[in-house]
């Protein structure tokens, strides 16, 4: 009896390791092993360089800002960030005329290497693909969308995170193209912008779910502040997914795009460049 008694425990402790080890070896170890690069910190500042290039019938060249080391990464996408100027930056796109566009604005900034590599939003690293396009006349929607067609297809973008901005004739451009494409931005911020507010625009740029951040000086003698105030307020009135928000100077000049573009401009501790990649599609 004891022998039988042996031999069945034996047994069931062999069946018992079989088991376990039946049961160990079916584990699948996952190893985690990152291969993205969103968090990669540039160490130099964007690249700038003057492209004469026909875009549109409005559009003859633009400036370029790219990460330093782009090519280096040739998996990762970017934000795009479109800047418009306003009308005395006015021109062809030729050479010499963009290189006057270079010495103005956020041209500027990226000649003198005053903007930022990166933008840390929500513990991510964030690089910027720049582009500011030299306009001839005025920033026509269909011009401003042959533009964004022609970075995404010759740039690594990612198409949930476009932003457009720009200051009086490029912050009218900003509203205008936002009215009838906004579904493709994920932000604007129009600044100054010239463009004649009516409760339809802002129901269109609301129903499109585009984040609305506007800048304007309070006495802007150019631009009456109203337009910016109209428009936000229109917006908010048909229920946007993100409120518009704006944000008055108190200046009694027109240029408020030179604060406001500011990387080091701040509202509740956020650039406007910062608040544009806390929204994406």
């Amino acid at each position: 009896m004891r022998k039988n008694a042996t031999i069945l425990l034996t047994l069931s402790v062999a069946f018992l390791l079989v088991s376990c080890k039946k049961e160990i070896t079916s584990i699948t170890y996952s190893v985690v092993t990152s291969t993205s690069e969103d968090y990669y910190k540039e160490s130099d500042f964007p690249v700038e360089t003057c492209i004469s290039k026909s875009i549109s019938a409005q559009i003859g060249g633009y400036i370029e800002g790219l990460p330093a080391s782009y090519s280096d990464h040739p998996n990762k996408k970017y934000p795009l960030l479109i800047y418009i100027h306003g009308t005395a930056s006015r021109g062809d796109g030729s050479m010499n005329s963009l290189k006057e566009y270079e010495q103005t604005s956020v041209p500027k900034l990226l000649y003198l290497h005053q903007f930022p590599a990166n933008f840390v939003v929500n513990g991510k690293t964030f690089q910027f693909i720049v582009i500011c396009p030299q306009i001839k006349d005025w920033p026509y929607p269909p011009d401003v969308d042959a533009l964004v067609n022609y970075c995404i297809k010759k740039y690594r973008i990612d198409t949930k995170r476009i932003y457009l901005y720009g200051g009086s004739m490029g912050g009218g451009g900003t509203w205008d193209y936002a009215i009838d494409h906004g579904s493709r931005l994920a932000a604007i911020a129009p600044m100054a912008g010239a463009s004649w507010p009516t409760t339809e625009k802002g129901k269109k740029i609301a129903k499109s779910g585009v984040a609305v951040w506007a800048f304007h000086n309070k006495n802007d003698p150019s631009v009456p502040s109203w337009y910016s105030i109209n428009y936000v307020d229109y917006i908010n009135k048909h229920n946007p997914s993100v409120g518009a928000k704006l944000t008055l100077f108190n200046e009694d000049k027109h240029n408020c795009w030179k604060t406001a573009s500011d990387p080091g401009f701040e509202e509740n501790g956020m650039s406007v460049y910062e608040w544009m990649l806390m929204n994406h599609r």
